[in-house]
């Protein structure tokens, strides 16, 4: 009897001891995976991709802030075509009544509108990315600057885009809808119109960030590059105007914010970079 009370205390000690060594281990495996997470979040393009969809949720609330007052925001409009006037650059009608109500022409500049505007700027991002990462920080940084600047305005003076306005302009855009995956009643994918703030013509974030995408190509590519991204300043400019999403005051606006944003990005850059260390004179 007492050599099996012997025998049970053993076993129970033995198995005494051996608990600390599994708590030990779950405890382990626990920090291994909150390490894990910890990198994965701070991944630097999980960072990044996590900075845009703030940005695109900065968007969202904005629209949700904005006045969606059509009578005022057709007013200022209204202000804008009068500097237009005066500055003898009011095109939009002429532009919009010749091209926008031309199938054969109007179906290519909504497809543009619609998709090139989401496609080559996170894909210059992306190559910046992995090509340059060195200056990826000041590029992201004048396109999120410029992007700010741009949503504030949208906050603060909603305006009304020419197709808003009546008076002859044609929504290119909703013409044309059966051809393509936009909303027949707002500039966006058909279903997500209400998430698409529809008096977000100043400044124009179109023609915006075209002008940081041939910044970026002259920067980091080479010369057709260039030639490239110049036409694709233009052909964003003509197709915004053309298809009544914007006036011409406001591609111009849109260029202004976002090279503000490219100076103050490049400002910051200069500013947090190391400074060289001046070599110790010799006596």
């Amino acid at each position: 009897m007492s050599s099996e009370l012997t025998m049970t205390r053993e076993s129970s000690s033995a198995f005494a001891g051996a608990r600390p060594r599994t708590v030990t281990a779950s405890r382990s495996t626990g920090q291994r995976r909150a390490s894990s997470v910890s990198r994965l979040l701070f991944h630097p393009g999980i960072r990044e991709v996590l900075l845009l969809a703030a940005l695109w949720i900065a968007y969202s609330a904005s629209r949700m802030l904005a006045d969606h007052d059509l009578v005022s925001a057709r007013q200022r409009a209204a202000d804008v075509l009068n500097i237009e006037g005066f500055l003898h650059l009011d095109i939009e009608s002429w532009l919009n009544s010749t091209l926008g109500t031309m199938p054969s022409i109007a179906v290519p500049m909504s497809f543009w509108y619609a998709s090139l505007h989401y496609l080559v700027t996170p894909a210059v991002l992306v190559f910046i990315f992995w090509k340059h990462r060195s200056d990826y920080r000041r590029a992201r940084n004048g396109l999120v600057i410029g992007s700010a600047i741009g949503l504030v305005a949208y906050v603060l003076i909603p305006t009304a885009p020419p197709r808003l306005m009546g008076a002859g302009y044609v929504d290119a855009l909703a013409q044309t809808a059966a051809y393509g995956w936009w909303s027949g009643h707002a500039s966006a994918p058909a279903g997500l119109g209400g998430m698409t703030n529809e008096l977000a013509a100043m400044p124009s974030l179109h023609v915006g960030w075209t002008v940081w995408v041939a910044w970026a190509m002259w920067r980091y590519v080479k010369r057709t590059g260039h030639v490239l991204s110049v036409l694709y300043v233009a052909g964003t400019t003509l197709v915004v105007v053309a298809t009544g999403n914007h006036w011409l005051l406001d591609a111009i606006m849109g260029a202004v914010v976002v090279a503000i944003g490219i100076v103050a990005a490049t400002r910051m850059a200069e500013r947090s970079a190391p400074k060289p260390v001046e070599p110790t004179p010799s006596w």
